[in-house]
């Protein structure tokens, strides 16, 4: 194998409950680059709350947010993707989710021009801008957003049973050449352009920038919106935090975020030891 990329997702990745980068996992990265192995990450986090993190670890290459709705290069500030939900799905999307019976039991999460937009402040909110770094802006109507454009809607939710059934629903309403429904944790839903998700994204920045195939990718992630990417690498690792059915599609499975995983598969896969 000849492995010139690695894409590393962020949260339950390389990021667990400290929300940072431990030095295990900071040096192993280090150390494959040294060897020549270029470094990404996709995230479906905002570019911006993503932008610590990708200087953390020295990358060089355009970052993938957003689950693949944006590819933008950091340190040029060009875009080489940016795709929305159109208007209308987005406002549909709303309409069902602003449902009375729904309305204490999720919060919604609107993004535009690498902004989040919310109604209220809620705690799930707050617990979001403590990880994120997010500063949101209330609005009263998030259609006023959704008629402009947006690279996601998030639905977050204590209850994993209601997310279960906004997935199915919204499977079953839209066709997936209609919306990208997907999950990046138990509480958070993640609705995209159809074309938004990691593994085209990661294809695009392998292939059609870097000259690269997907022989020569290596990804690893740990929820079920990393799916796609790991099926697209060569070399594609689940984490051990990751839904048995994540890690029944990967290539191999190493330990958990908290026990320093993506360093151990960088180890065995990248540095051969």
């Amino acid at each position: 194998m000849d492995i010139r990329l690695l894409v590393l997702d962020i949260d339950g990745t390389i990021a667990g409950e400290s929300n940072s980068v431990r030095e295990p996992i900071k040096n192993a990265i280090q150390l494959a680059q040294a060897q020549g192995i270029q470094v990404a990450l996709a995230t479906g986090r905002m570019y911006h709350s993503a932008l610590p993190f990708y200087h953390n670890i020295g990358s060089q290459l355009p970052l993938i947010a957003y689950n693949g709705a944006l590819i933008k290069d950091p340190q040029t500030k060009k875009n080489y993707r940016e795709l929305s939900v159109t208007p209308d799905i987005a406002i549909a999307l709303l309409d069902h989710l602003e449902q009375p019976q729904f309305k204490s039991r999720l919060d919604i999460h609107c993004y535009y021009d690498d902004q989040l937009y919310i109604k209220e402040i809620t705690p799930e909110t707050e617990r979001y801008k403590l990880r994120s770094g997010a500063k949101p802006v209330i609005v009263p109507d998030l259609r006023s957003i959704a008629e402009r454009s947006s690279l996601k809607l998030l639905v977050v939710s204590q209850d994993a049973t209601l997310i279960q059934e906004l997935i199915t629903h919204f499977s079953d309403r839209f066709s997936k050449d209609e919306l990208h429904v997907t999950q990046s944790t138990e509480i958070y839903l993640e609705l995209t352009h159809p074309q938004a998700n990691k593994g085209l994204a990661v294809r695009h920045l392998a292939e059609d920038i870097l000259g690269l195939t997907s022989e020569q990718v290596m990804a690893i992630g740990d929820n079920f919106n990393d799916l796609e990417m790991l099926r697209y690498a060569e070399i594609g690792v689940a984490m051990g935090n990751a839904p048995p059915e994540v890690q029944a599609i990967a290539d191999w499975v190493t330990i958990d975020v908290e026990e320093d995983g993506v360093a151990i598969a960088i180890q065995k896969f990248l540095l051969g030891n």
